[in-house]
């Protein structure tokens, strides 16, 4: 799009997946031998540093604070006051039981380079602002050696991609621990369809169907003496520059859920979609549908399709067909082709991931095991669900390497609430969007 600029680098998809081929759940535990990450102060605390205090955010350092280990969070930050009083607030109602876990005091930074002082106090970090600040916060807390829990997606472009994947290559020299909010990796229910997928129950992989199909979301309304960049950061979910679409901020998790049981990542997408039925102005510039033929190396293809309108059937699913069966990842059942069933999970076993993503990354902290490495895996999975939206944007076939060696950011030239976003409304108040065959990226 017009707004996008290119720096070159080059990474081939062999040395990606070199990067990215980890164990499912961690690493084989190793000590961490690296001084850099031992705790900081007295009676082993693991201090927490909570970058980005929305509703995930929030929802993401309370689980933290609930894990067994000896931690405490000590310092918070983000872009508004309000935004982050009100998650100081909700922590402290909802860890009433456990008021020496919240000691923030004054550790309460404001305004976008805020994320460099938080950080500074913390053994371990968690990001959790909208993705499109994910590279430059996961590369400062790499680079001040701190342990990291960071949501998806990891970034919105190819040039965040990269910066990812450089600070995971550092992270894993200093034996930094790093988990990434896909919690479908550490969900009871999927690691057994996957083990068994492992051992052969459906034979050989022939296809695969993935699903984020929901109604409506928030919405935040432009209020009065709003920047356009305040705006567009309270509003983020409509703006691709901030949240990558819906494709990529959500629907990441089903793709990713594909790439796993393929075992890689997908060689082109093909796509369509567009703004059939959010079309207000109030809506930026995303679409509401994507659909996407993802085609592999191996010759399997993954059908993909995502959308938010209101009143439609939802579908939050993932499916898997092999030689001699089929995955229903939601209902954690596996069918063969008559419909007979092979295997059924437990549902009384089943864990809260979001929790146990955290209860893991803790447990190794605090035996001082380098376990987790799921960077490069979460950018993996981002870039899938951005090649996608590439395709979706442009109508044109996108090829993994091309992309991921394009250097295409939609990044601001910087990030100030005086700046300018890279994509500004037009007289009447609405925003130019793409339109597949006509927005080019490649040519």
């Amino acid at each position: 799009m017009e707004n996008e600029k290119s720096t070159k680098f080059h990474l081939d998809r062999r040395n990606f997946m070199k990067k990215g081929s980890l164990i499912a759940g961690g690493l084989m535990a190793m000590p961490i031998i690296s001084s850099a990450n031992y705790f900081s102060g007295s009676d082993n605390v693991i201090k927490i540093a909570l970058i980005g205090c929305g509703g995930r955010g929030t929802g993401a350092a309370g689980q933290a604070l609930s894990t067994a280990q000896n931690v405490q969070l000590v310092a918070m930050a983000d872009a508004f006051s309000d935004r982050l009083e009100s998650s100081l607030a909700n922590l402290k109602e909802a860890l009433a039981d456990k008021p020496g876990r919240i000691n923030v005091g004054n550790n309460k930074f404001i305004g976008f380079d805020a994320y460099k002082q938080a950080i500074a106090m913390a053994d371990v970090v968690i990001l959790t602002t909208p993705p499109g600040f994910r590279p430059i916060h996961f590369e400062e807390a790499v680079r001040q050696g701190k342990h990291i829990f960071m949501e998806k997606p990891v970034a919105t472009d190819p040039a965040g991609i990269k910066k990812v994947l450089d600070a995971a290559a550092i992270a894993k020299s200093k034996k930094l621990n790093v988990v990434v909010g896909l919690q479908r990796r550490y969900q009871n229910s999927y690691r057994e369809l996957y083990k068994r997928f492992q051992d052969g129950i459906i034979g050989d992989m022939l296809a695969a169907q993935v699903w984020w199909n929901q109604g409506a979301l928030w919405m935040k309304r432009r209020q009065a003496n709003q920047t356009e960049m305040e705006y567009q950061m309270r509003n983020w979910y409509y703006f691709t520059w901030i949240c990558g679409d819906h494709i990529v901020e959500q629907h990441i998790h089903n793709i990713d859920v594909g790439n796993w049981f393929m075992g890689e990542t997908p060689d082109t997408a093909l796509g369509m979609g567009g703004r059939a039925v959010r079309t207000g102005k109030e809506y930026g510039e995303i679409f509401d549908h994507h659909a996407v033929e993802y085609r592999y190396k191996n010759g399997v293809v993954m059908n993909s399709q995502c959308r938010h309108w209101k009143d439609a059937p939802s579908r939050v699913d993932e499916e898997i067909v092999g030689t001699k069966g089929r995955i229903l990842c939601d209902r954690a059942t596996i069918v063969d082709h008559k419909g007979k069933v092979l295997y059924q999970f437990d549902k009384s076993k089943e864990n809260n991931p979001y929790q146990t993503e955290h209860d893991e990354l803790f447990a190794a902290i605090a035996k001082n095991e380098y376990k987790f490495a799921d960077a490069e895996r979460g950018a993996e999975a981002t870039l899938s669900a951005i090649i996608g939206r590439l395709s979706t944007y442009s109508g044109q076939v996108i090829h993994w390497d091309q992309a991921l060696n394009s250097g295409l950011s939609i990044q601001p030239q910087r990030y100030a609430f005086d700046a300018p976003p890279p994509v500004l409304p037009l007289e009447d108040g609405s925003y130019a969007h793409a339109k597949p065959g006509i927005t080019k990226y490649f040519s």
